[in-house]
């Protein structure tokens, strides 16, 4: 097992993979560098860019970084990305060429359903399973089983300008899911969590001397942040209003410390059924809690270790005021040379009401 912590020799090697067993056949000689982005915002999770010294047909490409330490030699899984589209440059000299890479979601992206394609509440489907049929059936990298028994519990339609893709995870978003690829590049299914109630797979310290650039922003406005929510719901038969309000003494943003009320109300709640007057007020209370929650976003650089796309790492760098602090995972840049250095964006959040 590899200490990343300690130093090691590095290299890279790259194979060209059968779609259909998913194995690797050949290696290939002509690459001379790479760099893979991924992005938890982008449809397909991600992209590549590999620098080759001649040009190559349409095929998978698997990345592996090779790590030696202790005279134990590891392989390392960066991800199988299917490339085409290259450009070319030369200089008078030497000839140049970028292929583009893609991850195994660009097939699926590619392909739209059937006009008219729908769900039905009363067929009682089972989330997941269906979704897991649909890109089995539309992509020819393996996809991970999942094991979840959210059923469907209204009529789901596509849309005629959406892709399999976008509809497949806002399916999947019913049961509280995304999609996620692993370090082959192989479909699975994540559970949607936020930082707080996951455990983290690395630490990054003050002491750690892999972390670079550290860098913080703030993507929300402090001041834009309600202190009261009032919840207005009627129908036919039934009325219900409730006001939650922030009197935390120790909240930056209650109604004492701001000396004023910022009032955020909802007169259309989405709540199936119909409500009690209990749930309206924990339906206020909960969206309170969720408009006073500021978000940070916080880059760093680090060499390579074992971290993905939605991976929980925990952040000690006091000198940028983070300490003991839980973050997401929502995009990396891995150069695949000297160093295989990362370029990594974590979010975490404070709720600044109770």
């Amino acid at each position: 097992m590899v200490d990343w912590t300690k130093s090691m020799q590095q290299t890279f090697e790259y194979y060209v993979v059968d779609p259909g067993t998913w194995k690797d056949i050949k290696p290939l000689r002509c690459v001379k560098s790479s760099t893979l982005n991924r992005d938890a915002d982008s449809e397909t999770l991600g992209s590549a860019s590999i620098d080759v010294t001649e040009i190559l047909d349409e095929c998978y490409v698997r990345i592996y970084l090779i790590t030696i330490q202790n005279e134990i030699r590891e392989k390392h899984s960066l991800g199988t990305y299917l490339i085409q589209s290259p450009s070319t440059n030369f200089n008078g000299k030497t000839q140049s060429i970028t292929l583009d890479g893609y991850t195994p979601l660009l097939e699926l992206k590619e392909k739209q359903p059937p006009i008219g394609y729908s769900l039905l509440e009363r067929d009682k489907i089972n989330i997941l399973e269906q979704a897991y049929m649909i890109i089995r059936d539309n992509v020819r990298c393996p996809v991970v089983k999942p094991n979840c028994g959210e059923i469907l519990r209204d009529d789901f339609v596509a849309q005629l300008d959406e892709s399999w893709t976008s509809f497949v995870s806002d399916l999947i978003a019913n049961a509280n899911y995304e999609l996620g690829l692993d370090e082959s590049s192989r479909v699975i299914f994540n559970p949607k969590q936020n930082a707080d109630s996951m455990q983290p797979v690395w630490t990054f310290n003050d002491d750690n001397s892999s972390i670079l650039l550290p860098e913080i922003s703030v993507d929300r406005d402090l001041y834009g942040i309600p202190n009261v929510v009032e919840v207005i719901y009627s129908n036919n038969r039934k009325q219900y209003y409730y006001r939650a309000e922030n009197k935390n003494i120790n909240s930056p943003v209650s109604i004492q410390n701001r000396g004023r009320e910022i009032i955020h109300r909802i007169t259309n709640p989405n709540i199936i059924g119909m409500p009690s007057k209990e749930q309206i007020k924990r339906y206020a209370e909960d969206a309170l809690k969720e408009l006073s929650t500021l978000e940070y976003t916080v880059n760093y650089s680090h060499g390579y270790c074992p971290v993905r796309l939605g991976d929980c790492v925990r952040l000690n760098y006091k000198k940028a005021g983070i300490e003991g602090v839980k973050a997401k995972v929502i995009s990396q840049s891995i150069t695949c040379d000297t160093g295989c250095q990362v370029t990594e964006k974590a979010i975490f959040s404070n709720n600044l009401w109770r």
